[in-house]
């Protein structure tokens, strides 16, 4: 007897409703990716990959830490292995990845990208890798092609704001219609603990044509910057924190602690957080000012294998799940801008699945009837963009809100492979309202439900970001 097809039409639909939700309502409608690290540069260059695992496994942090759970060698993961050695470690590697999200995407990418529906494994790691790549070889398979199979209609890139956006500039000058949006991340600008936070902002002085000497230069020439991203099509700002600050602070401690920093001078934990709520809270008055939504994802614990920072850098697998007690700090955070009538709309993405109802009764905090949705509770990232993980979002986000206006999901990644997370997302969503319809808990009217589903995965965020 035949094997069903392992990611068949119905994968991870359970009901008929679920079924009829994907299938006639979810599956066809386009995808505005608002958040991801795909490099601008191979999108206006039109790139092919030379290779499977230059487009797959090259600088893909989730599959590398699969891969050093399962005793494969550095040297097949960052080393200077054969590409297709490399892969057949991360074929070997697979079949002991069940139950890990990694297995579901390895085989949904496999489908969507190259039609393989065969579970990968030690056996047909060769075969596999030789028919990948001779397809990525040919003009099809072309970065901007790869983007136009998913149905992508927009795409924002994640930027510094040193950054010159030459490649957006020359991809909105092409015939390519899918749009690239570039998105603010001033990280470093406020990272004033960092040993080469001084380079930085020289860096950013020159490029503003700003001599940074004071904090009130310091915003001058961000605001600078600010207004070039927003003349070249930027509407989003996103920010990798630890933690939300909103320590009290005196404009006159702030330009103390900015001075000091410049000359080198070592500063107190507690500047560094008067430091970092100032930036943030500036930051935000500059997103209101141009109408940009403001994105925050916190909580993550980076860097803490030292000994492979030192060899290997950030982003290559030694990041974890923080805990950080945030009710009360993400609370006068957002009411420090509401007070001062400078909130603009708001993305939340926290990476600890405790903080998942925190996060959903104080989106409600600040919902001030300007916008539908207007502070929104981000869907499940990093560790958390799983079924599990979109699940309990998804259902804190019910219990406490409302799903109806949730915006729905992004890829986060650097993998022009990724887009099939939005499917992921989708069929998630579809069997959970599905069920629902299933056991009477929301009423069977497909209509209803459909339309529910077709603005969460589009319409919302169509609408709330007004690309």
């Amino acid at each position: 007897m035949k094997t069903k097809e392992y990611i068949n039409d119905n994968f991870l639909l359970q009901s008929e409703q679920a079924v009829r939700l994907y299938h006639d309502y979810a599956k066809k409608m386009p995808i505005i990716d608002y958040h991801c690290h795909l490099n601008p540069k191979e999108i206006a260059d039109n790139k092919k990959f030379d290779n499977l695992y230059d487009v797959w496994l090259s600088g893909d942090h989730y599959k590398w830490r699969a891969l050093r759970a399962n005793g494969v060698s550095e040297e097949y993961i960052t080393g200077e292995k054969d590409p297709k050695d490399k892969f057949q470690k991360w074929a070997e590697t697979v079949p002991y990845t069940l139950r890990n999200p990694l297995y579901h995407w390895t085989h949904i990418e496999l489908k969507n990208t190259f039609g393989i529906t065969d579970l990968l494994n030690d056996n047909n790691g060769a075969e596999v890798y030789d028919t990948c790549t001779n397809l990525l070889n040919t003009d099809d398979y072309s970065v901007q092609n790869l983007i136009r199979k998913s149905n992508v209609e927009v795409i924002c890139t994640t930027d510094d704001p040193i950054d010159n956006l030459q490649y957006h500039k020359q991809i909105k000058e092409s015939d390519f219609e899918v749009k690239v949006i570039p998105a603010w991340r001033p990280d470093k600008a406020m990272a004033i603990e960092k040993e080469d936070f001084n380079t930085y902002i020289n860096q950013l002085s020159e490029v503003s044509g700003i001599e940074i000497s004071t904090y009130s230069d310091l915003l001058k020439a961000l605001e600078k910057r600010h207004q070039f991203f927003h003349e070249n099509g930027c509407k989003l700002s996103d920010h990798g924190i630890e933690e939300f600050y909103a320590d009290d602070y005196s404009a006159e401690e702030i330009e103390n602690i900015f001075g000091k920093a410049r000359k080198g001078e070592e500063l107190s934990s507690t500047e560094i957080l008067k430091f970092k709520s100032a930036m943030l809270f500036d930051f935000a008055v500059m997103d209101y000012n141009k109408g940009w939504t403001q994105q925050f994802h916190y909580g993550v614990v980076r860097n803490n294998n030292e000994a492979m920072f030192n060899k290997l850098g950030p982003d290559t697998g030694y990041d974890s799940i923080g805990s950080f007690d945030i009710a009360k700090t993400l609370n006068k955070f957002l009411n420090n801008l509401s007070s001062a009538g400078k909130l603009s709309k708001t993305i939340l993405y926290n990476i600890n699945p405790a903080d998942n109802d925190i996060i959903a009764t104080a989106i409600a905090n600040f919902q001030d009837g300007t916008s539908a949705g207007k502070i929104q509770f981000g869907s499940g990232w990093w560790f958390l963009d799983q079924k599990q993980g979109m699940e309990a979002q998804m259902n804190s986000l019910s219990n406490h809100g409302l799903l109806s206006r949730f915006v729905g999901m992004l890829t986060d990644s650097r993998s022009f492979l990724s887009y099939s997370r939005h499917e992921y997302f989708r069929r998630i969503l579809c069997d959970i309202l599905g069920d629902d319809m299933e056991k009477g808990l929301v009423p069977n009217d497909m209509d209803m439900v459909g339309k529910m589903v077709q603005d969460i995965c589009y319409n919302n965020a169509k609408e709330y970001f007004k690309f």
